[in-house]
């Protein structure tokens, strides 16, 4: 905000309203349409008088920057706009100079933005308070503890992709200065079936998709893991890659944060070792085998993940493995051990790894714990952060949201009882008399849920500890019995249930009047879950591990400490933890923040008036509202309200010189407002009505108007006399330099006068001069001529001189070179015929030499790389000359040839060179391709309308598209298909229609089988439990054989770094479905020409006849 539109109440310019108490008229339509209306206008908070509504925007807005930070910095909580930050800032203060214990608690449904919230607050937190070393070390450990926790507990959902799966709460320990010292976090309920099953379009943990996309080669190996998501099957594949999110970027922050947080090196290393084991837990699979006294029993399939999780853990493998196949029950003295059938070893693999990753995240907290607790014993000041699952209504409600929205009854248990309190207070405080307030207690809920006796939770303790047979028909059975004249519950067994004939209602479920309105939950699962139960033995096997973390997750497998006691329920550890965190919350004063979610879509700019209408009801928003104005709607500290609305009397404008009281009181009486509409606080103006507060604005604003015309019209007085003033100031100093001025012209004249007589004078003196210096210089210049030519002619008689005895000297040499070299040619004509054969050998043996390569230069074949065409060899000792000229020229003209070749040209010759590696002397097809070019699309997708379906289809380039005979395994016959090759998967569509049929990845594609023939038929082999293989391999026929195989085999040895095993055989198998049909390639005579024919023979073979 710029300096000069510095705000000093939230009533200036207010979009809609920013307090929802101030809100005329009340009611549910005008409440969300203010929320609409502030929302459009990207304000996303609202105040109901302490308590913040946050609306999510899904988008990034830029109200979060350190200077809005400093802005609502030390600043009153009403005076600026609502903001999470003038709460967070309340709080603090609040916690720093008046020494009170703090807590804010964040609430809403999954997507609305809660763990941003609490970022948010603990962002502003750390800003504002000290620094220091020591304290910004502190502050970096506490945030920095949050990716660490995302990353184990947080995970995709359909409403969120950064859902918290659990409920976390922390205290921020303060010095009397205000500077943290440390914290602790408690969490709960961690949703630990998700490490198991993910709902459809729902993502599993984020550590396990970020270890897998973030981790190094080296660092994977080590986990015995591999890239593939698909390797997995705790793994959902349909959402497994997440739209603006970095799995490899976030890995990388969650170790970083680790190491800030305190981990050691090999603590991490054991942290994610044992996130290994669980993802590798869930690809061991079970096949029956019947003993011979006819008990049934699980035998596991394949060792090699039970060896490798063994190698991991420390564990024994045959110890492990009769954790998964026995159970041992002991009963005093005695043992009893039974076998597990495939669904109870089932059930014991998906316990197992539940509890260890649920254990695993609670050790990561108290280690967190560990490095973030406060050093000093000195007395700590506290602030909680209360981060926790909202109200939870699906289609399929089971224990999870029945525990999670008992939560939510007890926390807005607390928040009416808290508010009223505040209410309450204040009143007092104020010798304001307080008035009885109705308001719907929820204590009723409560106790239909966690009484001790007739509770929901006490009955289903009570049904998993019953002796006999116990499920969940006899749970509800026992609710309806206990229950059924409860008027908040309803069944289709339950007396007061007004739904008796309604099939809606199935038998299995029951329906809880909610203060946030009905959910009905399915009852199947409830004793299971509430159980939690891990076999001993599995417990008893991870304690014998040598891994030093699984042998503490599991103390209770140690065979020293063994206890026969059945250990607590799933609900009556929560309920233990929730009366903890109740207790603590009400020690604190409470913050609320309320958050949103305005759509189902994760989108910006959506506002859905019915989601949102859901949210304000079981939020309670509206009944905050009534139970806020129920008395006095607006209160205000009397020297804010009068220096905001000072202007409105004659004696308190401009300036009031009594007490901040005496002048409010003054103000009011002045304005005659009935006295019913206020009263007087000991510090604050009380006023009943809204609609006061509104004429005040009103009456405010006009007065305003009035004041910036008085103040208009002084401003234009004072401007208009200082225009004046400088006027008359301009003109003396206008006057003074045109004096000036003209004084400087006059000087000018007389002095260029004086200039022009003295220049005529210095001419003729000068004039005078040069004439004399003109005769003195022709008398000179007429000596110097004379002397020239005086020496010119004794210079020519020497030169004359000095050629006469030159001529005598030259004539003297001549003759003496003349005599020795007649004495030379003497002496030279006795050694002549010595040596003159030799000289005269060289001579032309150097002609023919130059006579060869001239030749050759007009005899040079052409430059095309395959003449074979050599001039003839014209001496016999040349021949090893020629040769190597011949050979030199033929590596020449090749890169010649080469060097024009463009990209695509090259890339044709290298698919051709790799076809014939393949299939030369392997495929008798191969010789008929060899002249062929490989053309890839043989049908024009882009250009065809009739394709334009399939082209939107399929975003990625198109490497190769044909028409192909797909053959049917029952009778032999071919269907037309379009093949499509990509990057990364191989396409079969419908070639009338356009539709893909079958979308396979190029890494699920294991071998390519074909014949050694004359034929086009070829079957590729899809990986066995890859999705793609559901329906068995594809047997196909294409004109393109050859090019097709090629292209496919090098774009999977791209794409996946492994070459395609392409098997050439006369009898090949193919996996159709469940069977395996043999395919057997046999010479014989057509009817149809030179076309093979395919025919089933039986269900096992399928003949092709070849001509």
């Amino acid at each position: 905000m710029a300096k000069m539109e510095v705000k000093t109440s939230l009533l200036d310019d207010m979009i809609g309203v920013g307090d929802m108490v101030l809100l005329e008229p009340l009611n549910e339509d005008s409440f969300i349409n203010n929320l609409k209306k502030r929302f459009d206008h990207n304000e996303v908070y609202t105040y109901i008088g302490s308590v913040v509504i946050s609306i999510n925007p899904y988008r990034s807005l830029p109200i979060y920057t350190p200077e809005k930070v400093e802005e609502y910095r030390n600043r009153n909580f009403y005076e600026l706009s609502p903001h999470i930050f003038a709460l967070s800032d309340e709080a603090y203060r609040s916690l720093r100079d008046q020494d009170k214990d703090q807590c804010i608690l964040i609430t809403g449904e999954s997507g609305a933005g809660k763990t941003e919230a609490s970022k948010l607050v603990m962002s502003y937190v750390a800003a504002v308070c000290g620094k220091g070393a020591e304290v910004n070390q502190v502050k970096e450990q506490l945030l920095q503890s949050n990716p660490v926790l995302e990353a184990f507990g947080n995970a995709k959902t359909v409403r969120n992709d950064n859902s918290s799966r659990f409920g976390k709460y922390m205290d921020i320990e303060f010095d009397f200065k205000g500077d943290p010292l440390g914290g602790v976090i408690s969490n709960y309920l961690l949703e630990k079936s998700r490490v198991v099953k993910q709902p459809r379009g729902e993502r599993n943990f984020h550590i396990f998709y970020q270890i897998l996309s973030g981790a190094s080669e080296e660092f994977l190996c080590k986990l015995k893991l591999e890239r593939d998501f698909s390797r997995y099957n705790y793994l959902g594949l349909d959402s497994a890659k997440v739209n603006g999110v970095d799995d490899a970027a976030n890995f990388r922050t969650v170790r970083n944060a680790m190491q800030i947080v305190g981990f050691m090196d090999h603590e991490t290393q054991s942290v994610f070792e044992v996130v290994a084991a669980v993802l590798k837990l869930g690809n061991i699979e079970f096949k029956p085998e019947s003993r011979v006294n006819g008990l049934d029993e699980s035998k596991i399939k394949d060792k090699n993940e039970l060896k490798e999780i063994c190698e991991l853990t420390g564990i024994d493998q045959s110890v492990l493995e009769r954790a998964f196949s026995f159970r041992t029950v002991e009963a005093k003295q005695e043992k009893v051990s039974t076998t597990l059938n495939v669904a109870q070893a089932y059930y014991a693999r998906d316990a197992l790894a539940k509890n260890l990753y649920s254990r695993l995240f609670s050790w990561l907290v108290t280690r967190i714990n560990e490095s973030i607790k406060a050093q000093t014993k000195v007395r700590k000041k506290v602030m909680g952060v209360l981060d926790i699952y909202g109200f939870e209504i699906f289609e399929d409600n089971s224990f999870e949201q029945f525990i999670i929205n008992y939560c939510n009854e007890k926390l807005q248990q607390i928040f009416i009882e808290l508010t009223l309190k505040e209410e309450q207070e204040e009143y007092i405080r104020e010798g304001i008399e307080w008035t009885h307030i109705d308001y719907f207690n929820n204590a009723i809920i409560c106790d239909l849920i966690e009484n001790n006796q007739t509770g929901i939770l006490a009955m289903l303790d009570e049904e998993c500890l019953r002796p006999g047979t116990v499920t969940d028909d006899t749970f509800l059975e026992k609710l309806n019995q206990v229950c059924a004249t409860h008027q908040h519950f309803e069944s289709r067994m339950s007396k007061c249930s007004r739904f008796l004939n309604d099939t809606s209602l199935p038998h299995s479920c029951f329906r809880i009047q909610h203060y946030a309105g009905k959910v009905m939950y399915q009852v199947e699962g409830f004793v299971d879950k509430n159980n939690d139960l891990l076999y001993r033995d599995l417990s008893q096997a991870m304690w014998k591990a040598s891994h030093s973390l699984i042998k503490a997750l599991f103390p209770e497998g140690n065979p020293a400490k063994i206890n026969l006691k059945r250990p607590p329920t799933a609900g009556s550890q929560f309920k233990a933890s929730v009366a903890t965190l109740m207790k603590n919350l009400q020690t604190k004063n409470p913050n609320y923040i309320r958050c949103i979610k305005p759509n189902d879509k994760k989108a910006a700019h959506i506002f859905n008036d019915a989601l949102v209408c859901h949210q304000i009801r079981y939020l309670g928003l509206l009944e905050n509202v009534r139970v806020r104005r129920a008395g006095y709607a607006f209160r205000q500290a009397y020297e804010p309200c009068l220096e905001r609305y000072k202007m409105l009397c004659k004696q308190t404008w401009p300036h009031w010189r009594g007490p901040a009281r005496a002048g409010v009181e003054v103000l009011f009486n002045e304005l005659e407002i009935p006295e019913e509409e206020f009263s007087f606080g000991r510090s604050k103006i009380f006023i009943r009505n809204p609609r006061t507060l509104f004429k005040l604005e009103d009456l405010r604003k006009q007065r305003l108007e009035d004041l910036a015309t008085l103040i208009e019209k002084i401003y234009r007085g004072w401007k208009c006399r200082t225009r004046f003033l400088l006027m008359k100031k301009s003109q003396i100093v206008i006057a003074s330099w045109y004096r000036r001025y003209a004084q400087q012209n006059k000087y000018q004249k007389i002095k260029s006068s004086a200039i022009i007589v003295q220049s005529y004078i210095r001419g003729w003196k000068a004039r005078k001069l040069l004439r004399e210096l003109k005769h003195r210089k022709r008398c000179n210049e007429a000596a110097t001529i004379i002397a020239a030519y005086w020496h010119g002619t004794q210079a020519r008689r020497e030169l004359k001189r000095l050629k006469e005895e030159a001529r005598r000297k030259h004539a003297v040499a001549v003759i003496w070179a003349y005599w020795l070299g007649l004495k030379v040619r003497r002496e030279y004509r006795k050694f002549f015929r010595a040596n003159a054969g030799r000289k005269i050998y060289e001579f032309t043996l150097q002609r023919l030499m130059q006579k060869y390569f001239l030749e050759m230069k007009n005899k040079m074949p052409s430059l095309s790389p395959i003449d074979r065409n050599w001039p003839a060899r014209p001496y016999l000792f040349l021949d090893s000359t020629h040769k190597e000229l011949k050979r030199i020229f033929h590596l020449w003209r090749c890169k010649k040839y080469r060097d024009q070749f463009t990209d695509q040209q090259k890339l044709i010759y290298e698919e051709k060179l790799e076809a014939s590696e393949l299939f030369k002397d392997k495929k008798a097809l191969y010789p008929a391709s060899v002249g062929q070019p490989f053309q890839g699309a043989y049908l024009e997708i882009s250009k065809n309308p009739k394709y334009k379906k399939l082209k939107d289809a399929v975003d990625e380039k198109i490497i190769i598209a044909e028409v192909v005979n797909k053959i049917n395994r029952a009778n032999g016959k071919a269907t037309s298909r379009i093949f499509l090759l990509t990057k990364n998967n191989v396409l079969l569509a419908d070639q009338k229609s356009g539709n893909i049929k079958s979308e396979v990845p190029l890494g699920d594609v294991t071998k390519v089988s074909m014949s050694s023939q004359n034929d086009g038929f070829f079957a590729v082999h899809l990986k066995e439990g890859s999705e793609a293989a559901g329906k068995g391999d594809f047997l196909l026929s294409s004109d393109h054989l050859i090019e097709m195989a090629t292209k496919l085999y090098r774009t999977t040895l791209s794409q996946t770094k492994q070459k395609l095993n392409i098997e050439i055989s006369d009898e090949f198998l193919v996996q159709f479905r469940q069977d395996k049909v043999c395919v057997k390639f046999i010479q014989g005579s057509q009817k149809n020409g030179n076309i093979p024919t395919c025919k089933r023979k039986n269900n096992r073979l399928l003949e092709v006849a070849v001509p």
